[in-house]
């Protein structure tokens, strides 16, 4: 488990959200609280959201550095879609979010969350959805929802790709302080879609060292702001087994430009996306 906090406050006065991720399944949960909460109120939720659900935990780890983080990196870009193009209050996003995340495709377990956690694929009311595809059986203003909130897979946007960590472009200057929380910056013409004010959580202090700084010029971004990873090579392989079915991820190392960074990837889905890699291993 791990938290996100510093957000804007809700109508519930909700700060902070309590991210809570199955290690087997990926399953996550995402609850909002409160930053004033003791630790008999976060007994009482978790006792009211998580036990009812699946159980009392054999062990409980905070902060793991990795799995919850890359969760929350997803669970921030939803958040921002949804405030981009739904408005309104964060805690009335929250259970179509978590929704939308448990029951999208995971590389790592080759299935989404749900299916893991319990043996079979989701089936909604309102349609049923495929990796890759969805069968539309309620009205488009049901629909609609969805498709804006569901998780980007396989683009990199302001320099992120999957589960790579985050990159930057810049820097650019700072015209104002939006808040408390927030920033207005002097973006170039090239990025005049983009709207110039940003979380801080979304920026990193520029310390003047030019090997740190990802320059927008000659990256090849497209009209969606966003641009392609470069495999560079295939470090380590495992095999995790999962109930009745065994899932070979590769560790792969990737770059663009100045930037490089490591992933696990399914096997089976690098091995479709660059053949002629696996085709050098098997020579």
């Amino acid at each position: 488990m791990d938290f996100v906090v510093g957000l804007p406050r809700t109508h519930r006065q909700h700060d902070s959200i309590w991210v809570i991720v199955d290690r087997f399944s990926k399953s996550s949960h995402f609850l909002p609280v409160k930053v004033s909460y003791l630790a008999e109120d976060y007994a009482k939720l978790y006792i009211k959201e998580i036990v009812k659900l699946h159980g009392a935990s054999l062990s409980i780890i905070s902060d793991r550095d990795g799995q919850v983080e890359r969760t929350i990196q997803t669970l921030e870009d939803m958040l921002r879609a949804c405030v981009i193009n739904f408005k309104g209050n964060r805690d009335d996003h929250l259970p179509l979010i978590e929704f939308s995340y448990n029951n999208s495709y995971h590389s790592s377990i080759s299935m989404a969350p749900f299916e893991a956690l319990y043996g079979r694929r989701c089936q909604f009311p309102v349609g049923s959805f495929e990796v890759g595809e969805f069968s539309l059986l309620g009205p488009e203003v049901v629909m609609r929802p969805r498709r804006k909130i569901s998780p980007m897979r396989e683009v990199m946007r302001f320099g992120k790709k999957g589960k790579l960590s985050p990159r930057y472009v810049g820097p650019y200057e700072i015209l104002k302080r939006v808040r408390k929380v927030a920033y207005e910056l002097k973006l170039p013409i090239e990025l005049a879609p983009v709207h110039p004010v940003f979380h801080i959580s979304m920026l990193k202090k520029c310390i003047g060292d030019p090997v740190s700084i990802l320059p927008l010029e000659g990256l090849g971004v497209d009209e969606n702001l966003s641009y392609e990873e470069a495999l560079v090579e295939i470090l380590d392989r495992q095999v995790k087994k999962l109930r009745n079915k065994e899932v070979a991820s590769v560790k792969i190392l990737w770059r663009n430009h100045l930037v490089e960074g490591t992933t696990w990837e399914a096997e089976a889905d690098m091995k479709s996306r660059y053949p002629h890699v696996f085709l050098l291993l098997l020579a």
